[in-house]
């Protein structure tokens, strides 16, 4: 960590999405009363009362996978001792080297708020419930009740959120989040069983021009028309996901070189030959079938050379990476696709 960070005048955590410590500062160590090691690698929810783990869970979760960021959360930690510290947390949600982190800030309060004093209150008056009579102790079990209902509510609230997170918003399909992952499991599923599955990349022909000519909202509805007739011509089992601008790339499980090569031809001619507007669009695609050693950078990077071969041949055509690759010797392929 860096020392700056590592002595910044607040305290700093990052968090996994599963909620375990990753990194914490020294500020924060200072002001709680622990080591490095005894936070590291442990779950956030373990310095908090139930109280608070239950704010956490109904307040921090939902908005941080909904938004990516909460901010001015009041939240009580336990130091070392089993005090509670109040303090402000800011929180936002990143992704590093294809890891999700949650980036939390830690402001202490110089004085008792009357948040927390209510939150004492009530935990006082939770712990005297359980003393009271049968009447109140059949309330308790309603009230537990009750809140397994909302933390059944919160995680089916928190499934459709992972679906948005992996949707492209303008066309509906899989975003490239979603592929990269679905395209790791693929590979490790297909190598093991010895199937093969191959993949396509799909391009736009000359798709600046209709944005320059037509305007954004022309190409948005080409986009749109483009990803439902590719979904239309795929069979239940295959991936159909956005890769990027206008890009498509197809996972067919199953299909060797020469199948995908039929697959890939027919979608070329249900594009040319369906009725655009306001421009009628082609389509050139590259393909590549995995060979029991590829990774998923190198299975891209086939697909992507096959394409490029098919826009240096004219455009409007069908290249599969075992083809003869047939272009000038002096070009160099550049990888356009691979960020």
């Amino acid at each position: 960590m860096d020392e700056r960070l590592d002595y910044a005048p607040c305290g700093y955590f990052s968090l996994t999405h599963e909620g375990i410590m990753t990194s914490v500062n020294q500020t924060f160590l200072d002001m709680m009363g622990y080591s490095r090691g005894e936070l590291l690698h442990t779950h956030v929810e373990s310095i908090m009362s139930k109280a608070n783990q239950l704010i956490f869970h109904s307040y921090f979760y939902p908005h941080i996978n909904l938004s990516g960021h909460v901010e001015e959360l009041f939240i009580s930690i336990k130091n070392r001792a089993g005090q509670s510290i109040p303090f402000i947390l800011n929180g936002r949600r990143s992704e590093r080297a294809g890891d999700e982190t949650i980036d939390c800030v830690m402001v202490q309060m110089s004085k008792r708020l009357d948040y927390e004093q209510e939150l004492r209150g009530a935990k006082t008056r939770l712990e005297e419930a359980y003393l009271e009579q049968e009447q109140v102790l059949a309330r308790l079990q309603q009230l537990h009740a009750e809140i397994g209902q909302k933390q059944t509510e919160l995680l089916e609230l928190n499934a459709v959120l992972l679906d948005l997170s992996t949707t492209d918003k303008l066309t509906g399909l899989r975003n490239r989040r979603y592929l990269q992952e679905h395209l790791d499991a693929m590979l490790t599923t297909c190598a093991a069983a010895a199937e093969p599955f191959s993949l396509l990349i799909v391009d736009i022909d000359h798709f600046k021009r209709v944005n320059d000519t037509f305007g954004h909202l022309a190409g948005d509805q080409v986009l749109e028309l483009l990803g439902g007739l590719l979904t239309y011509h795929c069979r239940e089992q295959d991936t159909v996901a956005r890769y990027g601008g206008e890009e498509f790339v197809l996972l067919l499980p199953g299909l060797n070189a020469a199948e995908a090569k039929l697959v890939a031809e027919n979608l070329r001619l249900n594009v040319a030959g369906a009725v655009w507007e306001p421009v009628r669009i082609t389509i050139s695609i590259g393909i590549a079938t995995f060979t029991g050693q590829d990774s998923s950078e190198s299975l891209l990077r086939k697909a992507d050379e096959a394409l490029y071969v098919s826009k240096e041949n004219g455009r409007n055509r069908v290249t599969h990476h075992l083809d003869g690759m047939h272009r000038a010797p002096s070009e160099h392929v550049p990888i356009y696709h691979l960020k």
